[in-house]
C-alpha cells in the first residue's frame, strides 16, 4: 500500500542508488561583493567584487545534488573546447560520488551563466550560450555514451535546459532504450511541446511550462491538475510533478488521483536550483524503492530545504532526515484536532467515498496492545478517528492517580502513529456525543469486550454502520505495567 512505509525508510537504500544524467551542463560563475553608491554614468549600481566561485549548473546540478543526497550520478554532457569546459571537468573531478563522460564539440562553446550578487541579492545574470541543437559526431557520442552508462542505473534523468544537448532524434532514442532496459525516465523539460519526452515515467515542469504547453490557466490545484492530466495522457507520459515554486509540488498521474503538497521552507531566500534538488532527490529516491508518491514527498521537502538557501545550493541526506524529523512532529500536532474540525475532516473524506473508522480510549502509556487494535482499526477503514479522554475523564474513570501522561502527552504520542488519521480529545465519560456527531463508518474496539457492551455499538448500527471486535496482543496492559513499576519501587526501598 503506497504511504505505508515511513519515509525515513528510504533514506538508507539512497547510498545504493545509481542516477544516470544526461542533458544540458552549464557553469554556474558567482561575482560576489556588496554595493554602496549608484554610478554617476548611469542609475545603475556598482559592485565591489570581493570573490567569485563556481559551481556545476543544469544536468551538472542535478548530478551534484544526487551526490549530496549520498548516491552515485554519472553525468552525460556535451562542452566546448574552451576553457569553461576544462573547469567542468575539474568541477566533476573534485566532486565526491560522481562520474562524467563529457562530450568535447569544438563548434560550440560551454554554456556559462554568470550572476552578480550583493548582498544575497542577484543584480544582473549574463549567459554565455548557444541553443543550437548538438548534431552529426557530438550527438553520436552521447549516445553512445549513454548506452554504456545505461545497465549500471536505476533510474535516468534528462535535464532539458533548452541548450541543445538534448536534440529530439536524441531523445526519442534514450527514453525508449531506457524503457526497454525498464529503467524509470524522469525528464525536466524546455520544450512547449511535450510530446518530445513521449514515454516518459514522469515529467517535471513548473507551472509556467506546463501553462504553456497547455495553452490554459495553471493558477489553482484544479487547473494545475486538469491541464497535467491531460497533456500527460497526450503524450504517453505517466505522470507529471509539476512544480509550484516556493508553493509546493503537485503529483499527477495519467491515471489515478492527484496529490497536491504544500511547501515546507520557513523562509524563500532562492529559488533558483529548487528544481534540479526536486529531480535528484525523485530520482535518488525511485531508486531507493519508494513508489511516486512517497518520491514526490520526499522531493518536496527537499525543495524547501534549498529555496531557504541562497544560491544553487543541494539539500544533503542528513538535511532530508532533519527536515523529516522536524515534519513528522508538525504532521503530528496537525492529527489533533478540535471536534468541529474533525466534523470537517469527515465531510470531505465522506465526500469522496473514504470509510471512516473510530475507536475510543484514554491510551495511558501506550502498549504494543494499543498499537495492534490501532493496526487493525486502520486497515479495516480508510481514515481512523481516534477519540481521547481527557485528564478529567480517565481520572473518574480510572482512579484518582490516573493518567500517568497528560492528555496532551498522549495525543501527540497517538498522532505519530501512521495508522491514526485524526486524534479527538472529549471530556466525557463515554464518546456518544463524539460519535453521534461524526458518525462513523466502523466503530472498533478490542475483543474483550462483547459487541453489546460497547458503548455506541447500537447507535452505529441503527446508521448503517458496522462495530469491530480487533484481536488483543496478549500480555500488554497499562494497569498491569503501572503495578509491576509499584511493585518494583517498593523492593528498591
Amino acid at each position: 500500500m503506497p504511504g505505508t512505509v515511513p519515509l525515513a525508510d528510504y533514506l538508507e537504500g539512497f547510498a545504493r542508488a545509481r542516477i544516470l544524467c544526461l542533458g544540458d551542463v552549464m557553469l554556474d560563475r558567482y561575482v560576489l561583493g556588496a554595493v554602496e553608491r549608484i554610478s554617476a554614468e548611469a542609475p545603475i549600481p556598482i559592485m565591489r567584487v570581493s570573490h567569485e566561485e563556481a559551481e556545476l549548473g543544469g544536468a551538472g546540478n542535478v548530478a551534484r545534488n544526487v551526490a549530496a543526497l549520498g548516491a552515485r550520478a554519472e553525468l552525460i554532457a556535451v562542452v566546448g573546447a574552451d576553457d569553461a569546459g576544462g573547469e567542468i571537468g575539474r568541477l566533476i573531478d573534485k566532486a565526491g560520488q560522481l562520474d562524467g563522460r563529457l562530450v568535447v564539440d569544438r563548434d560550440r562553446p560551454t554554456t556559462v551563466k554568470r550572476r552578480y550578487v550583493a548582498a544575497g541579492q542577484q543584480l544582473l545574470r549574463a549567459d554565455h550560450e548557444s541553443l543550437a541543437a548538438v548534431a552529426g559526431p557530438a550527438e553520436a557520442e552521447l549516445a553512445a555514451a549513454f548506452r554504456a552508462a545505461l545497465p549500471a542505473a536505476d533510474v535516468v534523468v534528462l535535464s532539458d535546459y533548452g541548450k541543445g544537448a538534448l536534440s529530439d532524434g536524441l531523445l526519442g532514442t534514450v527514453i525508449g532504450e531506457a524503457r526497454a532496459a525498464g529503467k524509470p525516465v524522469i525528464a525536466d523539460p524546455k520544450r512547449a511541446d511535450f510530446a518530445a519526452y513521449a514515454g516518459a515515467s514522469l515529467l517535471k515542469p513548473n507551472v509556467a511550462e506546463l501553462a504553456a504547453a497547455a495553452g490554459a490557466p495553471c493558477n489553482t490545484d484544479a487547473e494545475i491538475e486538469a491541464a497535467a492530466c491531460r497533456l500527460a495522457k497526450a503524450a504517453a507520459i505517466d505522470a507529471m510533478l509539476v512544480s509550484r515554486s516556493e508553493r509546493g509540488l503537485s503529483l499527477v498521474p495519467a491515471e489515478g488521483e492527484a496529490v497536491h503538497l504544500a511547501a515546507l521552507a520557513r523562509e524563500v531566500f532562492d529559488v533558483s536550483g529548487a528544481g534540479d534538488t526536486v529531480v535528484a532527490t525523485t530520482a535518488v529516491a525511485l531508486a531507493a524503492g519508494a513508489d511516486r508518491i512517497a518520491a514526490a514527498r520526499l522531493a518536496n521537502l527537499a525543495g524547501g530545504i534549498v529555496i531557504g538557501k541562497v544560491g544553487t545550493a543541494t539539500a544533503s541526506r542528513d538535511e532530508l532526515a532533519a527536515a523529516l524529523l522536524a515534519a513528522d512532529v508538525s504532521t503530528s500536532e496537525a492529527k489533533i484536532v478540535s471536534r468541529q474540525a474533525a466534523l470537517e475532516a469527515v465531510r470531505r473524506w465522506r465526500a469522496r467515498g473514504l470509510k471512516i473508522g473510530f475507536t475510543n480510549g484514554c491510551f495511558d502509556l501506550l502498549h504494543p496492545g494499543h498499537v495492534s487494535l490501532l493496526a487493525q482499526a486502520r486497515a479495516a477503514c480508510d481514515r481512523l478517528v481516534v477519540g481521547l479522554n481527557n485528564d478529567a475523564s480517565t481520572r473518574r474513570l480510572k482512579g484518582s492517580d490516573r493518567p500517568v501522561q497528560r492528555e496532551a502527552a498522549r495525543a501527540v504520542v497517538l498522532a505519530s502513529l501512521a495508522s491514526v488519521d485524526l486524534v479527538v480529545v472529549f471530556g466525557e465519560d463515554t464518546p456518544l456525543d463524539l460519535l453521534d456527531a461524526l458518525r462513523p463508518d466502523l466503530l472498533v474496539k478490542g475483543a474483550d469486550y462483547a459487541v453489546e457492551q460497547v458503548v455506541g455499538a447500537a447507535e452505529v448500527r441503527a446508521w448503517g454502520g458496522q462495530v469491530m471486535l480487533a484481536e488483543l496482543a496478549e500480555g500488554h496492559s497499562t494497569t498491569e505495567t503501572i503495578a509491576r513499576l509499584d511493585r518494583s519501587a517498593t523492593a528498591d526501598d
